[in-house]
């Protein structure tokens, strides 16, 4: 019902064709009776689309998300790959046939494992990748951006070092022993500082694995102001949302238990309230359908009832010292000949547990 933007055909089969329409389907014909044979729905434009060559198993790619479909089990929909910020363009194979790659507007190329579907390396490009190919040798890979650019690289061979730099690294390790004389000028060089690892990721743009990166127990637990300071810096650069984003339950468990931590602390619960209601609104279609998160978010309330019966507590005990203090004021103020206002015993019996 819309442009058709891509199409590969099996090579398993001359007779089979896979496309994939601006419509949001992915269609499979045969040449033979000259229509469809099988449909499926993606959800987004697909962009591109991907046949192994047993023809078993498709891909296809569109919006920010990559799905993998069975086509012997009907198009039944394997896994879902939601790894990049913004709209998939183009995928292949490598490695014979045992890694995806695939490419985004977001700047980055992804390679994929297929037996388990992670990310296992990612590419940073200084255009909007529109398409990439990988040659039959996995040695060059070449990427077309939208901005005119043509990339081509070629992988790096690992090169034995030569006795010469064997020499060089022992005369280093001896130089180190040497002691400097009282007459030598002695110039001392500054080490690199080390970044964090959420530092580095916010280097790359990889918003996600920097929220990651700040969520660990080892960050998150003795320094949630770390972890705080990183949900506010993902929030000034507009990427939040993409960070929160296509996780699973148990990662969306662990970002509502730093929540429930530290939410009544007043100087993180501006940050905090923001990030609980932008889960809210992600993963709000989830809500009575996992165990875990249900119980994270049904901790979460309680907590927050609890603080806003604090603050009421609060406000009324802010009241009563208001009172004894305004009283305590015309005291002082008022002659002795005038009368005294006196306190009620049930008002000094409420200063007294004040």
């Amino acid at each position: 019902q819309d442009y058709v933007r891509c199409g590969i055909a099996s090579a398993s089969s001359t007779d089979l064709i896979l496309t994939g329409s601006y419509d949001h389907t992915v269609k499979l014909f045969d040449t033979r009776i000259n229509d469809s044979v099988m449909t499926f729905q993606h959800g987004h434009p697909v962009e591109s689309v991907l046949m192994f060559p047993n023809g078993g198993i498709c891909l296809s790619a569109g919006g920010n998300y990559i799905k993998v479909w069975d086509l012997l089990q009907g198009g039944r929909l394997l896994s879902t790959l939601c790894h990049h910020h913004k709209t998939v363009t183009s995928l292949a194979f490598c490695n014979n046939f045992t890694r995806i790659l695939s490419g985004s507007v977001d700047r980055h190329i992804k390679i994929f494992d297929i037996s388990t579907y992670k990310v296992v390396h990612t590419l940073d490009l200084p255009g909007t990748v529109l398409s990439a190919a990988v040659s039959p040798d996995d040695d060059i890979l070449v990427v077309g951006m939208a901005e005119g650019l043509l990339s081509i690289q070629k992988r790096k061979t690992p090169k034995e070092p030569t006795s010469k730099n064997k020499q060089t690294s022992r005369y280093n390790a001896t130089g180190k022993t040497y002691q400097p004389q009282k007459t030598d000028f002695i110039v001392h060089h500054k080490r690199k500082e080390q970044l964090e690892r959420y530092d580095k990721y916010f280097k790359k743009f990889e918003f996600t694995k920097a929220l990651d990166a700040a969520m660990k127990k080892g960050v998150s637990m003795p320094s949630p102001e770390v972890t705080v300071r990183v949900l506010q810096e993902l929030m000034k650069k507009g990427a939040i949302k993409a960070a929160l984003a296509c996780r699973s339950d148990l990662s969306v468990g662990y970002i509502i238990q730093f929540i429930k931590r530290n939410i009544s602390k007043p100087s993180f619960q501006p940050v905090l309230l923001d990030v609980a209601d932008l889960l809210l609104d992600l993963y709000a279609e989830q809500v009575g359908q996992s165990p875990v998160m249900d119980c994270q978010l049904t901790e979460l309330r309680e907590t927050v009832e609890q603080e806003v019966n604090y603050m009421t507590e609060l406000s009324e005990v802010m009241g009563m010292l208001d009172t004894v203090f305004a009283s305590a004021a015309m005291k002082t103020s008022t002659p002795s000949s005038e009368t005294v206002p006196v306190m009620t015993p049930s008002a000094v019996a409420q200063a007294a547990d004040i």
